[in-house]
């Protein structure tokens, strides 16, 4: 049998590039999609999200009914009519009271005239607003006066009216609507939304009385191959949208109340009916205060003679609306919501735009769903990282991006933030050790050249310079040991060795810091100066302790003959092996120990610290000798 061609049985493999290319093309065609079924199901989906919300905000009074011992239906039927029956009673109060204040709005006309004629009086003393009214009444006699070329339709029609007499007009009138038509004028957009509210009733009354049901349904549909991440997902999405409804009624009733008594005190007419509104409004972002403010100030401009009442007015509003919209509901939702202020501006706007202003009312707790999602399902977790609250990176990916940046300021000021909760020597071990950790997994990758890592190193040495100015005293003060430091280890007795790369050198640095905070005095050296040919030059005055920086612990040979040169040319002095990356478990410590033939073995920096100040403070003949083992049993505990 012969072989079949190799063009045959080896199909060309799709470079990388083109593999993400269609994948990306993919993503976009099914996000049009979903848009597309999104905004041309709006008759069905709009109701249905109405009710889901509503459903949520009623669900504590049916399970309350429940713990009274009132039967599912009786409770979901008592709860929903109590609904409708407080909707029923706002929309009668707010009409009953537009009546009364359309009643009695007949008796403002003389201040609003007066008004009037005031704004009228000031512009025309006004030279500049006089020259502005000319100016535009010169061009609007010019445009009209404008002569135009005559048609020859025009031509034709004055020859003929020479000859013939005045054309009558024809003037065609719409027959009055008959009973039909206005029982059809008058019920159209009154039925619409009765018949909208009647759906979204319907829905509301099913979802309460099968949630359970519709829960499990749900978890079967969407990860019956993971339920109890699936389970968590429905839990934590329903605990967070109802603590929001909650929040949000909270902070809306009570914005509301001030308002209305704030009214109430300036004098303006109606002031429960406009706190009411506000609180209403509030519900819808941005836009809604602004709206509900409209009536209140100008009704406060026609009923106050002068303009005090107007400016109180919208005193009051813009006054309560940046409390709560600028330090009240970003602590509460930025806590509890889990969305990003970009995420409830780009959600706005979206939601208004597929479903109108129905979707801008619902714009965040969609939005506080699709980021639970986005949270527990792995294929939609850029919906968490896009919309959520919490960092993109971990503060040890974020370290490192601004090292490969060369950016020491900004890495200051994230680090600053970071040490408003933290000690310098923990962001040191958690943050930047890990991020330089990384770039060394890059380097072992083949990802970070040369040149980056010289960039890392000499931002790391601005980074530290940065945080020695801007440290804080007290902070400082408050992290350094009270063991008294002799003046012999002031002078820079501590060798922290940099044990194969530049980025171990980097960490030495970071001890380097840590040590100085502690008034020991350090100095580094590069892997370059002590390898076998250049130790022997090696400057070793004054030095009575040698720290080996590794950001991971490799193959110990390297570490095993770095300390035997480090022992012939340094003899009798205590050698730390610093290995600062996270390793497993005690095993591999004591392994690393013993390979390493070092005296002491640390797997942070400021455990390295602690052992240096213990070698400082023990006598100097007690530090000689030392025995492995019991450093060995101080690195276990």
């Amino acid at each position: 049998m012969t072989a079949a061609p190799h063009g045959l049985t080896d199909a060309p493999k799709a470079p990388s590039g083109d593999t993400g290319l269609r994948d990306a093309a993919y993503a976009a065609v099914i996000a049009a999609v979903v848009v597309a079924l999104v905004y041309f199901g709006r008759p069905l989906l709009v109701p249905l999200a109405l009710s889901i919300l509503m459903a949520f905000a009623l669900a504590p009074v049916v399970e309350f009914l429940r713990r009274l011992r009132v039967g599912r239906i009786a409770g979901v039927i008592l709860t929903v009519s109590l609904a409708v029956l407080l909707i029923s009673g706002i929309a009668t109060f707010i009409g009953t009271q537009i009546a009364w204040l359309a009643v009695g709005l007949p008796q403002y006309q003389h201040n609003i005239v007066h008004k009037v004629q005031s704004v009228e009086g000031t512009a025309t003393n006004n030279g500049l607003v006089q020259g502005a009214i000319k100016m535009f009444n010169n061009l609007s006699e010019q445009i009209a006066q404008a002569p135009s070329e005559p048609s020859n339709a025009q031509l034709q029609s004055k020859s003929s009216a020479q000859r013939t007499a005045d054309a009558v007009p024809v003037v065609i009138q719409k027959p009055p609507p008959g009973p039909i038509e206005l029982i059809e004028n008058f019920a159209g957009p009154v039925l619409e939304p009765l018949a909208n509210l009647t759906v979204v009733i319907i829905f509301v009354i099913f979802i309460l009385l099968q949630k359970e049901d519709l829960r499990d349904r749900f978890i079967m549909l969407a990860g019956a191959r993971d339920l109890q991440r699936t389970t968590l997902a429905i839990d934590d999405g329903a605990e967070r949208l109802s603590r929001y409804l909650l929040l949000q009624t909270a902070v809306n009733a009570i914005f509301g109340t001030l308002v209305g008594l704030g009214l109430w005190a300036i004098g303006v007419p109606n002031p429960a009916l406009w706190g009411l509104i506000s609180g209403m409004f509030r519900y819808v972002p941005y836009i809604g205060v602004p709206i509900a403010a409209l009536l209140p100030v100008a009704l406060a401009l026609a009923v106050d003679p002068g303009w005090s009442m107007m400016v109180w007015t919208l005193v009051l509003y813009v006054g309560l609306e940046s409390v709560t919209g600028q330090a009240i509901e970003p602590w509460l939702y930025g806590r509890n919501m889990g969305l990003s202020a970009l995420a409830v501006v780009v959600a706005a706007g979206f939601w208004t735009f597929v479903w109108g202003p129905v979707g801008l009312l619902l714009s965040t707790p969609l939005t506080m769903c699709l980021v639970v999602l986005g949270r527990h399902v792995d294929q939609l977790r850029f919906l968490d990282v896009m919309l959520g609250d919490a960092p993109p990176m971990a503060p040890e990916e974020s370290f490192y991006l601004r090292m490969m940046a060369g950016d020491p300021d900004e890495a200051t000021e994230q680090a600053e933030v970071y040490l408003e909760e933290h000690s310098l020597p923990v962001y040191f071990d958690d943050v930047a050790v890990r991020g330089l950790a990384l770039a060394q997994l890059d380097v072992n990758r083949g990802a970070l050249t040369e040149d980056g890592c010289k960039r890392i190193v000499t931002t790391v040495e601005g980074f530290i310079d940065n945080l020695t100015v801007n440290e804080d005293p007290e902070a400082r003060a408050a992290s350094i040991s009270n063991a008294p430091v002799p003046s012999d280890w002031q002078r820079k007795p501590v060798l922290c060795v940099a044990g194969r790369s530049l980025l171990d050198h980097a960490a030495a640095s970071l001890l380097a810091h840590l040590l100085e905070r502690q008034g020991i005095g350090a100095r580094l050296a590069t892997f370059e100066e002590v390898s076998p040919l250049s130790i022997s030059d090696l400057e070793t005055d004054g030095v009575r302790v040698v720290c080996v920086s590794y950001l991971e612990p490799g193959n110990p040979k390297n570490a095993r003959y770095l300390a035997r040169r480090l022992r012939k040319r340094l003899p009798g002095l205590p050698l730390i092996a610093g290995f600062w990356s996270a390793i497993e478990d005690d095993t591999h410590y004591l392994d690393s120990f013993e390979a390493t033939e070092c005296d002491f073995l640390a797997n942070n920096l400021r455990q390295a610290v602690d052992q240096v100040i213990a070698i400082m403070t023990k006598p100097r003949d007690r530090r000689a000798g030392m025995s492995r083992e019991v450093e060995a049993e101080t690195i276990t505990d």
